[in-house]
């Protein structure tokens, strides 16, 4: 199925590729790693769970991605692009974390997602085990960007995003002079990178890699 097919096929073909809201083992993750297997030597062993949404929108060109652009003020990860959401609360499922950091990032109510399942978890070198929850949103919603926490909101169209000769792969030296390989895929102006790209890179391989039937 391609991932500019019609809305309808195309949104059944992703749920049935996706693991279930049952509490079902998850899919094996991916990670940090994957590209760059010695690039952390000092990362966390104890993972702090985590999730983000996956927001498709239907657009008349297909379906799109809502992402944002971190706000230039925090302590981490500034200016990065990035899926809504963030860390875990005690007794939280992963699309529950989703939907709330959604509306408390970009206003999003959580009566407009349909939350359609779970992608591979995403294990990161800072010591998060993130679970990408794929949701998606009916027309009639509104956003409103939390200042404290994102600059921008916008979205990019998901055929591409899951098109494999879009994902680029870089190198960068750390701050121990480690080589770092990571995923990036640049649409227009936005380089998206690092954990937000490796999940995207993980969503295609479930639903397009060679493996997939």
């Amino acid at each position: 199925m391609s991932p500019s097919g019609p809305p309808g096929e195309l949104r059944g073909w992703i749920e049935r590729h996706l693991d279930p809201l049952d509490g079902a083992p998850p899919a094996a993750a991916a990670s940090d790693f994957d590209l760059a297997p010695d690039a952390f030597p000092g990362a966390p062993t104890e993972l702090t769970p985590a999730a983000v949404l996956v927001g498709l929108i239907e657009r008349p060109a297909g379906y799109s991605v809502l992402l944002t652009r971190r706000a230039d003020t925090l302590r981490r990860h500034t200016g990065q692009i990035a899926l809504p959401g963030g860390r875990c609360d005690p007794g939280e499922t992963p699309w529950t974390t989703a939907l709330r950091e959604a509306h408390e990032e970009v206003g999003l109510a959580p009566d407009y997602v349909s939350v359609a399942g779970l992608s591979s978890p995403y294990r990161t070198g800072t010591g998060y085990l993130v679970t990408p929850v794929v949701g998606f949103i009916r027309q009639g919603f509104s956003l409103q960007a939390n200042p404290d926490e994102v600059a921008d909101i916008f979205e990019t169209p998901f055929g591409f995003l899951m098109d494999p000769a879009n994902h680029e792969q870089h190198e960068r030296q750390g701050p121990s002079g480690e080589t770092r390989r990571f995923y990036a895929m640049t649409h227009e102006d936005r380089f998206i990178w690092g954990a937000t790209a490796g999940m995207l890179r993980a969503l295609y391989e479930r639903l397009y890699g060679a493996a997939v039937a």
